[in-house]
């Protein structure tokens, strides 16, 4: 038997090895296969890092935990029969509800769910608006643009802490100076302000659309900037005005970044708690996270199925963006 002849089983036996298998099968997966291989690390850490924690939540939520923490207690959906008719309400902080008990003012003002609904909806209303502003302006060419986006970015980067420290100062009874002059316009009350329901909610919000609009404004500078400039050029040859250029391009080519926008914003807004706590208290202005972290240590079944709960809405809310965008949200 000549080299040759003997060294062919080898030859073979590596073209038939494990590894070369695997590269074949690789080189035969379609690409939306090939992509979906790609992405299953992430499917992986999503399913450790998100998906586990809320089946752990739903799981400890259909169990009352005794105060002293000696007995647990299967009680299957009692605790969400029992949040949603107001049983639970007084296992929150001061007269807060989960839902409102009434169609009045101040019902509608304990309900914690209100108030989150309130809050996300106008923080994010508001910042998107003024973050489009601030993109359209960034978008443009002027000497000093780079400093500008900087400065831009300096509320954002300050921390909920000192952010909400800032405001309880401007907005405190015996050191602030803004509420003089808002209460003089009938904004906010003129007396105990962070201890009023509704001064307290205007504040936490315009403090919130303060450190978040530059978050907004650099995603939507972001697609300005993906625009092709020839469409503009294009369209003021054919006699456009900037208003139809704004709303016949710009809009139109934007509006799948807004949407990404406005989906990560809502999901934050949805979980307020830092800015609250730090600029008023939980017991004036509630919310959801302030339900959850109230009741955590003293009734961890009722905390358990409020945070469920809140990711319930907050996936709808997703869901919902998602359909109206269509699959230039995603």
């Amino acid at each position: 038997m000549s080299a040759d002849t003997a060294a062919e089983p080898a030859r073979e036996s590596r073209r038939a090895g494990p590894v070369v298998g695997f590269l074949r099968w690789l080189e035969n997966l379609s690409d939306t296969q090939y992509a979906y291989l790609l992405l299953t690390p992430v499917f992986v850490l999503l399913g450790i890092v998100a998906i586990y924690p809320l089946l752990r939540t739903f799981e400890l939520s259909l169990y009352a935990v005794s105060t002293d923490l000696s007995s647990v207690r299967f009680v299957g959906l009692d605790n969400y029969v029992a949040l949603f008719t107001g049983e639970k309400n007084r296992f929150l902080p001061g007269g807060t509800t989960f839902l409102p008990t009434g169609f009045d003012a101040a019902s509608l003002l304990d309900s914690a769910l209100v108030i989150t609904l309130i809050f996300a909806v106008a923080s994010v209303l508001f910042e998107t608006l003024i973050g489009l502003g601030q993109a359209l302006v960034l978008d443009q060419d002027f000497y000093g643009r780079r400093w500008v986006r900087a400065a831009i970015i300096i509320p954002w980067a300050v921390p909920i802490v000192i952010q909400g420290m800032m405001f309880f100062l401007m907005f405190d009874s015996s050191v602030g100076f803004a509420t003089p002059m808002l209460a003089d316009l009938g904004v906010v009350a003129p007396t105990n302000t962070l201890n009023d329901t509704v001064s307290a909610t205007f504040i936490i919000i315009v403090a919130d659309i303060w450190k978040t609009s530059a978050f907004m404004a650099l995603l939507i500078l972001a697609g300005l900037q993906s625009i092709n400039r020839s469409l503009y050029d294009v369209a003021r040859v054919a006699g456009a005005s900037k208003w139809q250029q704004f709303r016949y391009i710009t809009l139109p080519l934007i509006l799948p970044t807004i949407g990404v926008a406005v989906l990560f914003r809502s999901v934050q807004a949805m979980r307020v708690y830092g800015i609250i706590d730090t600029v008023s208290s939980c017991t004036v202005v509630p919310s959801l996270s302030c339900m959850v972290v109230s009741t955590f240590n003293t009734h961890e079944g009722t905390s358990a199925a409020i945070a469920f709960v809140t990711a319930a809405i907050i996936g709808v809310v997703v869901m919902g963006i998602i359909l109206w965008q269509g699959e230039d949200a995603i």
